[in-house]
Parts: C-alpha cells; structure tokens; sequence
C-alpha cells in the first residue's frame, strides 16, 4: 500500500492513536485518529487539548496506549509511511480499521495543507472529518474526499460564547452533501429554545441528517437526567427529524 509522492506539506500534530470511535454515527467503529492543533473556539466544555506543542505523540504499536515523541510539525511522507506500516503489518489491523478519523481541535483551519494531504490519506482508508461546523470555504476545498463529516452545533449554554447559527446554516447545508451528521453537546442548563432552533434549521436544511444529542461527561458519567433526555429527544423528533442520544463512549470504556 505505497503512498505517492505530493506537495511537500507539513501540518501540527498533536497525537496520532488507533482506537474506538466514542462519538457521532460511526460510534463503536475502530479509528485511525490523527489530531491537528489549533481551534478557531474557545468553548467551556472542551477536554481536548488543541494548543500547537513542540513535539507531538504517535502510539506505538497501534493500539497499545503507548507513545513516542516526533517533532512538529510532521510532513505527510512521514505519516503515510506511518500508516502503511500500521495496515500493513497484520490482515487483522487493516480489516479492523474502518476509517480515518482527522479531528482536532479544528482540523479545518488547515484546509491550504489537508488539500494536499487528504488525497494521500483517502487512500489508505475512507475519511472522516469531525468539526465545529464554522469553516464553510475551508469545507468545499476538501469535500471531495471526506466520505463522513461529523459537524457541531454549538450550543451559547455550553460554549459560553453566541451560538453561531447563520453559520452552522450554510456549513450543513454543504456538509449534506455527504453522510453527515449533527451533534448537539447538551447540558442541564441547555434551554429549550436552543434545541427548537437546531430542529428547524435540520429540517429546513438537510430533514435526513441524523441529530445526535450527546449529553455532557462529568467525572466519567453523564451530567444529564434520562427524563431530561428523553423530554429533549422528543422535542427535536418533533420535526420529523433522526434523533439519538449517543454518550461519550470511549469515557465509559476508557479508551482514548
């Protein structure tokens, strides 16, 4: 599975890990995940560190928990030579990988080099993109190769910042144009009319994409009462919507 020669580009990585997808519709799906720094948010709920370090950390062997060091930034040689050898060790390493999962931070802020990269990557396994749903330019640059997008709706009660919603608008509505879908980190204090303003522009944008409400982890558990949940679920399905309420898994199997 050789990777061709490309534009010579380099990206800032923070950790490149094989493990279960905890989140979104392809939850409980064996990931390669390759984690970019820098976000263009600040939300309050985040428990992923995004800040650009001077070196990055690549689990080796895939899988085991175990890190080494590289330096950053990290050129697309090095990684695909990194992937190659990952799925080409075993038959039960490839067959068990589903996909590539290039999250962040938001990955989206490196649309100039991901142009380069994601062509290479697309052919090692399909891509996934997980983002916060802001960067609709940087979006069309890459979705020629994106098989799933995983976009966020980001709710002012979570973020502590105004939800964008003009913007979530017209991400969705070009983010539709693959399998996509909408998660919705809700906590005790998120008010009703937030989750009413989701449901309408889903269905008046994209009916068919799913809507996860992913309730917010607290010390390992859910923060959000089933009663609450279910009350939530029903008000956003009430527009002929898919709604699902998905946890962050990986918390509960404590995996990465």
């Amino acid at each position: 599975m050789p990777v061709p020669a490309t534009a010579a580009t380099k990206l800032p990585i923070i950790e490149i890990f094989s493990s279960v997808q905890g989140e979104g519709i392809l939850v409980g799906r064996r990931q390669i995940f390759l984690r970019l720094a820098g976000c263009n948010l600040n939300c309050d709920y985040c428990d992923t560190q995004f800040t650009a370090t001077v070196q990055c950390q690549i689990e080796q062997p895939p899988g085991s928990e175990k890190f080494i060091a590289w330096s950053n930034p990290v050129g697309l040689e090095q990684i695909g030579c990194l992937l190659t050898h990952w799925l080409d060790r075993s038959p039960e390493l490839l067959n068990s990988h589903h996909s590539i999962s290039i999250t962040g931070g938001e990955p989206l802020l490196h649309a100039p080099q991901l142009i380069n990269w994601l062509p290479v990557l697309a052919r090692l396994l399909p891509l996934q993109l997980e983002t916060n749903g802001t960067l609709c330019d940087e979006l069309a640059m890459l979705l020629p190769w994106l098989r799933w997008v995983i976009m966020d709706f980001k709710l002012e009660s979570q973020t502590g910042t105004v939800t964008p919603w003009s913007e979530h608008r017209k991400f969705l509505a070009l983010a539709s144009q693959v399998n996509c879908c909408v998660k919705v980190v809700v906590g005790n204090n998120t008010d009703k009319a937030e989750l009413e303003q989701v449901a309408q522009i889903v269905a008046s944008t994209a009916a068919y994409v799913p809507v996860i409400l992913q309730p917010r982890t607290v010390d390992n558990r859910c923060s959000v009462p089933a009663a609450k949940l279910l009350e939530w679920q029903a008000l956003v399905a009430n527009c002929n919507l898919d709604v699902r309420v998905i946890p962050q898994t990986h918390c509960y199997l404590a995996m990465l």
